[in-house]
């Protein structure tokens, strides 16, 4: 596998999508279920039918499970799958009663501002609150919650099962291979980063990349914001854009960047959206 694949392989996204299968009666004897989520206690009393998923992440768990029939409304975010009804509801700016607009009985979220749990739980409207995982372990529990709160449980297991295995596999390789290159990830167009402290940085550390955030000024902060001139100096061989869904960063757009030309990503292609 190449460095750059190796890469994609770990946003732990469409490379290990599992088919979707039917929904398997036997699992709806298991509800009620009940899961604690960032929110606290979380019980849904019967298999969702008509779920908004207000995180790109959980999105693409719920269809990668088999839940994507069950999901009526995705956030803005949510670009994977092609097939997700995505919608202009905001993860970030939420609209209560456009939200509550889709009949919801589970609405997952990533963020919640403005008190969005309590407001659809007024109208009684089961919430899970997910944070962004700070390690593999936790992006596996909530893969398996989302799993029991949909009766997808089994499909859930094997999901994780399978991510375990080829996260081994791909580090493996890239160990045998010496993999020693530097990576940038990019938040925004404004150069906000990640360093090795986040869950994303920590998958860079585990495939053996460099991560060119940690050596900059403000990254005592896990999010820095670096200069142009710290990328381009670092030339970092990877550029990882996190902004192509929400700032229309492409491949293109970064090699027009003043000076970035010369940087090795950009003149290898090695530009991962």
């Amino acid at each position: 596998m190449s460095i750059r694949l190796t890469v994609a392989a770990a946003a732990l996204f469409a490379a290990f999508v599992v088919p979707g299968g039917a929904f398997a009666r036997s699992q709806a004897d298991a509800f009620p279920v009940t899961i604690t989520a960032s929110n606290g206690k979380v019980t849904v009393r019967k298999v969702p039918q008509r779920i908004v998923s207000l995180s790109a992440t959980a999105t693409e768990t719920l269809f990668a499970i088999g839940a994507g029939a069950q999901v009526v409304a995705v956030d803005d975010q949510s670009d994977y799958p092609k097939t997700a009804p995505r919608t202009t509801l905001s993860g970030y700016t939420p609209n209560v009663e456009a939200i509550a607009g889709y009949r919801p009985d589970l609405v997952v979220i990533s963020y919640d501002p403005k008190g969005l749990v309590d407001a659809l739980a007024t109208l009684g409207i089961p919430v899970v609150h997910h944070d962004a995982a700070a390690a593999f372990a936790g992006a596996y529990q909530q893969m398996r919650q989302l799993g029991a709160l949909t009766g997808h449980k089994a499909e859930a297991d094997g999901l994780v099962t399978r991510m375990q295995q080829r996260i081994a596999k791909v580090v493996r390789k890239a160990k045998a291979r010496g993999v020693t290159a530097s990576v940038y990830h990019e938040l925004d167009p404004s150069f906000y980063s990640v360093t090795s402290n986040t869950f994303v940085g920590r998958i860079y550390t585990l495939f053996g990349l460099r991560n060119i955030a940690d050596a900059a000024a403000g990254s005592g902060s896990d999010y820095p914001q670096l200069s142009a001139e710290h990328i381009v100096s670092a030339n970092p061989d990877i550029i990882v854009l996190a902004d192509s869904v929400c700032c229309g960063q492409t491949v293109g757009a970064v090699a027009a960047r003043p000076g970035w030309s010369g940087i090795a990503a950009v003149k290898q292609r090695a530009i991962v959206r």
